[in-house]
């Protein structure tokens, strides 16, 4: 699934105007991250393919009755080639061959990124919040800059997140997404209160 089955047009424009609503509480900036998928897992692809290609060339070369190395090396390139090819196109296929491990060091890594990226860093009063979805590893993160993280501990965000991944499981995204944009600045809102002069210095919403 990517960014685009994942939120309709509607979908993004009521998550706008839940940010929206939710930041007139507080001088957090809390901007939900939409990403199609953190990583291309070449690793994954290479392997799977490499495996693929073995379970192909090994059986058609006995089944020809040809043990030479030639034929074999030839069966396992052609075999190769197109499972690569396969696993670039259906990544569904690719899954297969992912690790969890991995899969969390991608998404960690790509939601660090997009904060920086993004200027989340550079906000005013350092409260910029990112909430980070991975769509293809269904994968939430969530960031807060240093000015929340010395009054907030970081940890509080797991319950927010936990809540959040189930309802995306669940096909509620819409709704999840909301419900964590309202949960965050709930957080935040009694120790980073708006300002009289604030302004939105981030997007209500990023769709990569």
């Amino acid at each position: 699934m990517s960014h685009k089955d994942f939120l309709s047009a509607d979908d993004r424009q009521k998550i706008i105007d839940c940010v929206t609503e939710t930041e007139k509480t507080t001088s957090g900036e809390i901007v939900p991250l939409i990403s199609s998928a953190s990583s291309d897992y070449p690793r994954a692809q290479a392997s799977g393919a490499l495996v693929l290609g073995l379970l192909v060339a090994i059986p058609t070369c006995l089944a020809l009755g040809r043990q030479d190395i030639w034929t074999g090396f030839t069966l396992f390139l052609v075999a190769y080639s197109l499972a690569y090819a396969a696993l670039a196109m259906l990544p569904c296929l690719r899954r297969l061959f992912m690790l969890k491990r991995e899969m969390d060091d991608e998404v960690e890594e790509g939601a660090m990124t997009s904060f920086f990226i993004h200027g989340l860093n550079n906000t005013r009063d350092k409260t910029g919040i990112l909430i980070y979805i991975s769509v293809y590893e269904k994968r939430v993160r969530i960031l807060a800059d240093s000015g929340i993280n010395a009054k907030v501990d970081p940890g509080t965000w797991d319950a927010v997140v936990a809540k959040l991944s189930q309802g995306i499981k669940e096909g509620r995204q819409v709704d999840a997404i909301c419900e964590a944009v309202k949960r965050c600045g709930a957080l935040v809102s009694e120790k980073f209160p708006i300002k009289s002069d604030d302004t939105n210095e981030l997007p209500n919403l990023i769709v990569e």
